[in-house]
């Protein structure tokens, strides 16, 4: 399926506006549509004030808090103008607190792009949880690292493949993109072939997709082994599953996704 609705997670430039700046080179080699979503919610802060302090201060933070909401609105429409891109885009105000998750918003589109999560104090209410929307949405996500600076759009990637649901899945989502790919490296972390390699190395080749299967022994955790092979080959994107276990276990016990999220320097791809 082609791509024609990418729907851009937008907090404003405190991760540099390197997400939705990625959002339009996307946007414009596969001629989408863009739209761009501010989700928000109560902030810890304002949980603290309610309650505790006078309604006329919390009437000065409320409009504070709105002020920035509509500058970030702001700032969404003056990229995409100047990037030639106005008329094919909008941009939605998502809050939370009135019922309807990012995630269930982000259903109707062909693909997510988002940075990083911030877990700071002043933005953590604003910034969208891209393991999550992965997780809940049933769309594929792309995660651009903060202040990631390209070009273009990327000639090499970097494929995790463990023969599992969830690798099968991003890789299925991922098609779209990587035949318009010079270079595919397919990587299992062990010694031996996930089943059915050969079966997906031929039918890769039968897209047009030039891929070579690397096998690379776990060097400390499965995120550590998967970035540093992605930067041994000069891979400028990562394809892989997310949420393999449960979220409970993934809370509990952390995992490879959030691993990858909070290391990489190179945009992450991910489909649960």
């Amino acid at each position: 399926m082609s791509i024609k609705s990418i729907l851009s997670a937008y907090s404003g430039d405190a991760s540099k506006g390197s997400g939705l700046r990625h959002a339009l080179r996307l946007a414009k080699h596969h001629d989408a549509w863009l739209t761009g979503v501010l989700r928000h919610r109560q902030s810890n802060l304002e949980r603290t004030l309610r309650g505790s302090v006078p309604k006329t201060f919390l009437k000065t933070f409320f409009e504070a808090e709105e002020t920035r909401l509509n500058e970030i609105a702001e700032r969404f429409r003056t990229i995409t103008i100047e990037a030639g891109y106005g008329d094919r885009s909008d941009f939605v105000d998502l809050d939370v607190e009135q019922g309807r998750s990012l995630s269930e918003f982000a259903r109707t589109f062909d693909l997510v792009v988002t940075g990083v999560h911030s877990h700071s104090e002043n933005e953590a209410h604003m910034s969208a949880n891209p393991d999550l929307i992965a997780l809940r949405s049933g769309r594929p996500v792309l995660v651009v690292p903060d202040a990631y600076e390209a070009e273009g759009l990327t000639d090499h990637a970097l494929v995790a493949w463990d023969g599992k649901r969830s690798s099968a899945r991003a890789l299925g989502d991922a098609m779209v993109g990587l035949e318009d790919k010079a270079k595919v490296t397919l990587l299992t972390v062990g010694s031996e072939k996930a089943p059915g390699t050969e079966y997906l190395l031929r039918n890769l080749e039968r897209h047009g997709i030039d891929a070579t299967l690397v096998l690379k022994p776990r060097k400390g955790s499965i995120a550590e082994t998967i970035l540093s092979t992605a930067q041994d080959v000069s891979a400028e994107l990562v394809v892989m599953g997310a949420f393999e276990h449960s979220k409970f276990s993934h809370d509990v016990f952390g995992g490879v996704t959030t691993d990858v999220i909070e290391k990489t320097d190179v945009p992450i791809f991910m489909s649960h």
